[in-house]
Parts: structure tokens; C-alpha cells; sequence
């Protein structure tokens, strides 16, 4: 049987974000921050974007700024819901 991996993430005021699961940060600038979350691409689309912290070893990611768009997989979009 395949484990299955919890990710949570907190969005607060579309100022600041938690993650957990993330298994790496892919890329990040002032407009997007790439991550990978259990083997799957995460993209978060904003301004302003700020990495507060990551530790690889528990998962735990934080970021602040104005998130707009958080982007799972090929498509899949809470974009529409922070509006």
C-alpha cells in the first residue's frame, strides 16, 4: 500500500502563507514562487513575494506578500477563491 503524504497550507489575508510537505524550493521571485509539495509542482503567483523560511528536514515553508494565485499541478487553480 502507497503512503499517503498530509500537506496543509494557511493562507491568512492573502498576506501570508504556510506550507508543509514542500520537499523543495524550485524558484522564487517578487511575482512567483515555484515549489514542489509530495512530487507535485506548486506555484504560487502574486507581488511583492518574500521566502520567510524553509526547512527542508520538516517541510515547513513560509511566505509573505500579496498572493494572488496558488497553482497545483497542470492547472489546477485557488485563484478564482482569493479573489
Amino acid at each position: 500500500m502507497q503512503e499517503v503524504k498530509t500537506s496543509i497550507l494557511t493562507l491568512e489575508q492573502q498576506k501570508r502563507l504556510s506550507l508543509s510537505g514542500v520537499s523543495s524550493v524550485d524558484a522564487f521571485t517578487e511575482s512567483e514562487i515555484r515549489l514542489t509539495v509530495n512530487g507535485k509542482k506548486v506555484r504560487i503567483g502574486g507581488s511583492k513575494l518574500k521566502v520567510l523560511s524553509f526547512s527542508e528536514g520538516t517541510g515547513n515553508f513560509t511566505a509573505s506578500g500579496e498572493v494572488v494565485s496558488i497553482r497545483f499541478g497542470a492547472g489546477n487553480t485557488l485563484g478564482k477563491l482569493l479573489k
